[in-house]
């Protein structure tokens, strides 16, 4: 709502169906603040009612979403019949948010960061900790120390400030929650659970066995943390597990191993890095937030890309001629050699945060760029754009003869079919592009973008952050520097 109206939008505010009542007082507050009723608008209600009308009405602009990855793409495809195809969707969404702790890590801080990252807010942050893969020759302890810590939990009303963890959302949640539970006691797969107030919809905290990322299939939305363990020379293999996920949102790591750290961080596809402190709670202006792949589009919340991306950007609009259709097996084969971007950053930013911690954010290309012009000069144009900005490029294009690019054009019904796709840009007429993006709301995974920018630098660009706990590895290097 903040960054809607900071770019000069007007709002239409509407919150998940049990936080109308929270929702109400945040609009009044702004009100009484001196934001105009006419710049916000409150519509509280069923997401199937009222989001659905919301997400399918062509006075609307640009929507952004918060919240489970099936309900972003259901949106995704709501808006592609009447809103403009090239309103943007800023979607942030769920994860499967890992923490990997190594032999060398300190028991007690990686134990107290575990339990708040996976209990705090009963589990209910979308960056929360999902899974924890610990060093299988530390694992007996570390594991000995985490059930002994969440015995000292206290569940109970969270309007007591003694309160560690409270009830889960509603009825629903409980219902969902409960019985995962009890499909993973059937199987023997329960290490450790409290016990809850039998009154309210209060999940008890509880520990699952699983082999790794492999076996969890959905995000579970609660205090329900799964743990594997892992030998030192599988960090590889986990980490190349945990992007074949699909998703990135959250990922902690605890480790005074400082090229481990980088061996780690540098192959993540992950949004939002913490080491050696827990995964929660990003902070405005030091973590900006969001996930990549199924964990969101981009741009950061909090990020310096973010108010932008809530600004009309200039369009472009070309004729296009009639020209014979592509070789789908042409440009499926053209997509495959397309180099992956390089893992080093196009840029590294250094933001403010407490002394002991270490917070920079980078830049890295999105992935491959599929560049329709309509026209080849077009399309040309469109392909230095993005490899200018880490990107590769696939142009299919009416008398393209560049090393991978294919000549003809392409029918919007083949991008249904194409993989390897990151981004599709064309400056074609309107028409066309609802075609496109009609086509690509239907694809499923990560929701591929249609780009009609003239100039479309930022949206070539994936932010990662990482944030580090410096105290915690031994000392803070900057501080001391300064103190000699």
């Amino acid at each position: 709502i903040a960054t809607g109206l900071a770019a000069g939008n007007a709002v239409l505010a509407k919150p998940a169906d049990p936080t109308a009542i929270v929702a109400a007082i945040g609009v009044r507050l702004m009100r009484e603040a001196g934001v105009p009723a006419e710049s916000i608008q409150l519509l509280p209600g069923r997401g199937s009612v009222v989001g659905a009308c919301l997400t399918s009405d062509p006075r609307v602009n640009g929507i952004c979403f918060t919240g489970l990855t099936k309900t972003a793409q259901t949106i995704n495809k709501s808006m592609t019949a009447e809103i403009t195809p090239t309103a943007p969707l800023i979607a942030e969404t769920g994860g499967l948010n890992v923490m990997l702790v190594d032999s060398t890590a300190l028991p007690e801080q990686a134990i107290k960061d575990i339990v708040a990252s996976a209990f705090q807010s009963a589990g209910q942050r979308c960056s929360a900790l999902r899974l924890l893969y610990v060093q299988d020759d530390v694992a007996e302890t570390i594991k000995t120390m985490l059930y002994g810590a969440m015995d000292e939990l206290v569940i109970g009303n969270p309007w007591e400030y003694n309160t560690d963890v409270g009830p889960v959302i509603n009825q629903g949640a409980y219902n969902e929650i409960v019985d995962y539970i009890e499909m993973a006691r059937g199987e023997g797969r329960i290490l450790k659970q409290l016990e809850a107030p039998n009154e309210g919809t209060f999940v008890p905290p509880t520990v699952l066995c699983v082999n790794g990322v492999e076996d969890l299939t959905k995000e579970v939305f609660g205090p329900v943390m799964h743990i594997a363990t892992y030998k030192a020379s599988e960090i590889d293999r986990v980490i190349d597990a945990i992007n074949a996920s699909g998703y990135g949102l959250t990922f902690g790591m605890h480790s005074r191993i400082d090229e481990r750290v980088e061996q780690v961080t540098s192959k993540l596809n992950v949004g939002n890095i913490y080491i050696n402190r827990n995964q929660i709670g990003a902070i405005v202006g030091s973590q900006p937030f969001g996930g990549e792949g199924l964990s969101g589009t981009g741009p950061k919340a909090g990020g310096p890309s973010y108010v932008k991306r809530f600004a009309q950007p200039q369009n472009r609009s070309i004729e296009m001629t009639q020209t014979a259709i592509a070789d789908i097996t042409m440009v499926q084969t053209a997509l495959a050699r397309a180099p992956r971007p390089s893992r080093k950053p196009l840029n590294r930013l250094v933001l403010p945060g407490p002394t002991g911690e270490s917070n920079v954010l980078s830049t890295y290309g999105r992935g491959v760029f599929l560049c329709l012009g309509p026209t080849l000069e077009a399309a040309l144009s469109q392909a230095k754009i993005a490899r200018e900005n880490g990107c590769s490029t696939v142009i299919v294009a009416a008398g393209a003869t560049g090393e991978g690019d294919v000549d003809g054009s392409l029918d919007p019904a083949q991008l249904g079919q194409l993989l390897g796709i990151d981004a599709v840009v064309s400056w074609a007429p309107e028409t066309e592009l609802r075609a496109m993006r009609q086509v690509l709301a239907t694809r499923t995974g990560a929701l591929v973008p249609l780009i009609n920018d003239a100039d479309f630098a930022d949206r070539c660009h994936l932010e990662r952050h990482v944030c580090v706990d410096t105290t915690a590895a031994g000392g803070n290097a900057s501080l001391l520097a300064q103190a000699s």
